[in-house]
């Protein structure tokens, strides 16, 4: 396994980028570690696109793993303590930077023996492991163009980032490419 270790700093209740999120934070709690001054999702969406011709949208949030993304009622009412607890810690991260994807998204997992701390900080607010296992978003396949029925069979190419990136995952899973 190929692994790197990278040093974050914990924020809880993140700055809100979208209509979506403003909306969720009224009753969602959401804790992360962010990487500043790091383009690791660039540095490994250089790699995606070169491989595989694919270029990948950056998250929103840029190089950060999400580690608390649940209801407010599910923290037993330990949110602001955990926060003046946790908040603006700085915390090593171990990552396997063999590159995973669903078909659209694509992301690094933190290895199962190397997330303790962060289930030991959900523990003490009483969530139990994440739904989406510990992992660190590199990008997601987005269409490029509106999808109109217009123009040459060249310019319509560029419009088929997530369709490409979806048959990039078919092919991974039968073998056919590494």
């Amino acid at each position: 396994m190929n692994i790197i270790t990278i040093t974050g700093i914990i924020e809880f209740d993140p700055k809100h980028f979208t209509n979506k999120h403003e909306l969720q934070g009224k009753w969602k709690r959401v804790a992360m570690i962010k990487f500043h001054k790091s383009d690791l999702c660039g540095y490994y969406a250089w790699f995606i696109e070169r491989r595989y011709n694919l270029p990948l949208a950056e998250p929103l949030r840029s190089a950060h793993i999400s580690f608390i993304n649940d209801r407010e009622s599910d923290t037993n009412g330990k949110w602001e303590e955990m926060k003046k607890k946790w908040h603006g810690k700085t915390i090593d991260v171990t990552l396997n930077t063999d590159v995973r994807t669903d078909g659209t998204h694509w992301w690094l997992i933190i290895p199962e023996d190397e997330r303790e701390q962060l289930h030991d900080i959900r523990a003490e607010l009483g969530l139990s492991r994440p739904y989406f296992g510990l992992h660190m978003s590199i990008g997601y396949a987005r269409n490029s163009h509106d999808d109109v029925d217009h123009g040459t069979n060249s310019e319509k190419a560029i419009r088929m980032n997530e369709e490409h990136s979806k048959y990039i995952y078919e092919l991974l899973k039968k073998g056919m490419i590494t």
